[in-house]
């Protein structure tokens, strides 16, 4: 039965698997190359992998290990995090990454989703916007949520598109981690803007907020914490729904 993409989002430092809190922080987890594994035989629909740093420390995508990981998925995967050059873009669907996602660098040089979207064509190429709302005012952050860049998110989105994005990603900052559901109305906004499939992250905390997210406009939905704690203690268990319990 067809239902919305449901994806894990893997955050990465230091070539070990963390969870944030509002973008800070990161507890420990484990090997993100297990739980990948573990995703393989939950059959998942696919997943991101993020590398929470690479942007932040001014490093480009660490290529040898993320190939690491790509030899053990065997389900489509997206990739972002120091994206900042055509090369980079190139070695990442070399290793067989199927979308690369640009966030900061999009901001910077408009004209790398121009062109990696010309070449690879723009159903591979993600704008990320990592979006933070302050008593009701949302702005577009960069560089891992600490640069605001836009108060305006419609036409930063409008922008990423017209510019050759493919698929949005939507990060809501403020809810990151707190699993306690998605910005629906941020989610309206930019599915109203844009005639692109939109990903949202920040905020799962259960099947339901999934469900809600998709009729706020949602193409997909993607979760970090949702699928690496269990129980309100959040004790550490890689986990995603059987295929019957997603109803989205």
């Amino acid at each position: 039965m067809y239902h919305n993409r449901l994806i894990p989002c893997l955050s990465l430092r230091d070539h070990g698997l963390v969870k944030t809190v509002q973008f800070k922080n990161g507890r420990y987890l484990g090997d993100p190359i297990n739980a990948v594994k573990i995703y393989n035989d939950r059959e998942v629909d696919e997943i991101f992998i993020l590398d929470i740093d690479a942007t932040k420390n001014k490093k480009h995508p660490d290529i040898e290990y993320l190939k690491k990981i790509t030899q053990q998925c065997f389900m489509p995967a997206g990739y972002a995090g120091g994206v900042s050059t055509i090369d980079d873009v190139k070695k990442l669907f070399e290793i067989g990454f199927e979308k690369v996602a640009i966030g900061s660098a999009a901001y910077l040089n408009l004209e790398l989703i121009e062109k990696a979207a010309s070449i690879y064509g723009s159903q591979s190429i993600v704008g990320v916007m990592d979006v933070l709302n302050v008593n009701g005012s949302r702005s577009v952050f960069i560089e891992s949520g600490r640069k605001k860049v836009s108060d305006d998110i419609e036409k930063y989105a409008r922008r990423l598109v017209e510019n050759g994005a493919g698929e949005l990603y939507i990060n809501s900052i403020d809810r990151d981690g707190m699993m306690s559901g998605y910005d629906l109305e941020l989610i309206s906004i930019i599915s109203k803007s844009v005639d692109v499939p939109i990903v949202v992250c920040g905020g799962a905390g259960s099947i339901q907020d999934c469900a809600k997210a998709v009729r706020a406009g949602a193409n997909a939905v993607a979760a970090g914490s949702m699928f690496v704690y269990w129980g309100r203690k959040k004790a550490v268990l890689i986990n995603y729904p059987d295929s019957d319990k997603i109803v989205l």
